[in-house]
């Protein structure tokens, strides 16, 4: 049969992506907040690099460890009322990182709380949409699209408030965003029928061990992730003195070197939106596979090359890298929803997250590492290494697909779901 490759979506679907959409757009939000203060706060804190950028560990692990638990109590409960916790524990941890931000122990504890609510999104939100829309990989590109614009908005609006305001009021803001959220899932309530998790069917009844060496890729490239992004707009403070210098000529010093850099994460990122749209769509129309062999090895690629560059050729490769690294998640995630059986695909999100994001958390501590021992160029060497590294599960993971499809097991290019509203 040849699959549908119409990407309308009707009332039902729309209504899920306006929650979700805005889901993960806060999800990312909220790790992408810190990044940007880095340097504010070892001015504020009189802290070292390493001991700022520990502050937020515990953050980033229980963002991703989080996620099996709360993918096997959305498989229990549903994902509506877990992602209304998700928006308030999100909104009241800001809340209170913006009153103790002078207390590193209360500001890690707060940190800590953000993760682990903002943990609930990716396996709650993402499995709604794979058991719920009938069109897996178009839903999962645009849903993919909004987290990126929050990865895109969180260093730009987060430079400027700090800019304005200072680190603080960076906090409560966020804590306003994340509570409207709560605001609009009452206005506007997720539909979930849980028709689709009802029961398995056809091809959904998923490829166990191709699905373990999918977790394996991910798991690295949660690492990549997870380590560009972190130390992203310090890398672009320190390595574009030429640019920053002829802004500040240009502007006569209207700006801070800080907000320069925040501002062209925020560009990259934004420019990454067009990734995830592109990834959703080559998911939809083409091998998933060898699509996320392409992706992932072109981002490699960029980050060896970013280790090299500065200003102008480093602002370049990062545009090129972010495209495609963040572009190969909604291919990623339709990989998920193909290779696990759908009554569990909470708990397969949650897997994927918890080695993406849990696993790829102590991308934080090594980032801390090797920036202190061999300079802040290493850490983009090293994450070359580590997607090479990936490149040879994803082949892998082509190479056990292709003796399924030989033997008769191949299913479509897209997941084809039964309809939730049926």
């Amino acid at each position: 049969m040849i699959p549908n490759r119409s990407v309308t979506l009707d009332p039902h679907d729309r209504r899920i992506l306006l929650n979700t959409c805005y889901g993960h757009f806060m999800s990312h939000f909220n790790m992408l907040v810190f990044p940007a203060l880095v340097l504010p706060l070892m001015a504020r804190l009189d802290m070292q690099m390493a001991q700022v950028l520990s502050l937020s560990f515990w953050m980033y692990l229980l963002f991703g460890l989080t996620a099996l638990v709360w993918g096997l109590l959305a498989d229990r409960f549903g994902a509506r009322v877990l992602l209304f916790l998700f928006f308030l524990g999100s909104g009241f941890s800001s809340v209170v990182a913006a009153l103790w931000l002078d207390s590193p122990l209360i500001l890690r504890s707060a940190l800590a709380a953000l993760g682990f609510f903002s943990g609930i999104y990716h396996p709650a939100g993402l499995g709604l949409i794979s058991k719920e829309m009938s069109r897996v990989s178009i839903g999962m590109g645009y849903n993919g699209m909004f987290g990126n614009l929050g990865l895109a908005m969180a260093p730009l609006l987060t430079g400027i408030i700090n800019w304005l305001w200072g680190p603080a009021a960076a906090y409560l803001c966020l804590g306003g965003l994340n509570l409207g959220g709560a605001v609009l899932m009452m206005a506007r309530p997720v539909p979930e029928s849980g028709t689709a998790a009802a029961k398995d069917t056809g091809s959904g009844n998923g490829i166990l061990g191709a699905f373990v060496i999918l977790l394996a890729a991910m798991m690295l490239g949660g690492i990549v992730y997870r380590g560009a992004t972190v130390i992203l707009p310090a890398y672009f403070e320190l390595r574009t003195p030429l640019l920053y210098h002829w802004l500040d000529g240009v502007t006569r010093g209207a700006f801070s070197q800080n907000l320069v850099a925040t501002t062209i994460t925020s560009l990259i990122f934004l420019i990454g939106v067009v990734g995830q749209f592109s990834g959703g769509r080559c998911a939809h129309r083409y091998d998933p596979g060898i699509s996320y062999l392409v992706f992932f090895g072109t981002a490699g690629l960029a980050a060896f090359c970013m280790a090299l560059a500065q200003d102008l050729l480093l602002v370049g490769l990062a545009v090129v890298f972010f495209f495609f690294l963040l572009g190969m998640q909604p291919i990623e995630n339709t990989l998920v929803a193909r290779f696990a059986p759908k009554r569990f695909h909470h708990s397969a999100f949650g897997a994927k997250f918890v080695l993406t994001f849990g696993v790829g958390a102590l991308a934080v501590k090594g980032v801390a590492v090797i920036e202190t021992g061999y300079g802040i160029e290493t850490i983009f060497i090293c994450l070359a290494f580590v997607a090479a590294v990936a490149l040879g599960f994803i082949g892998w993971l082509i190479v056990e697909r292709s003796k399924r499809d030989a033997a008769g097991g191949g299913i479509s290019a897209d997941v084809q779901l039964p309809s939730a509203k049926a």
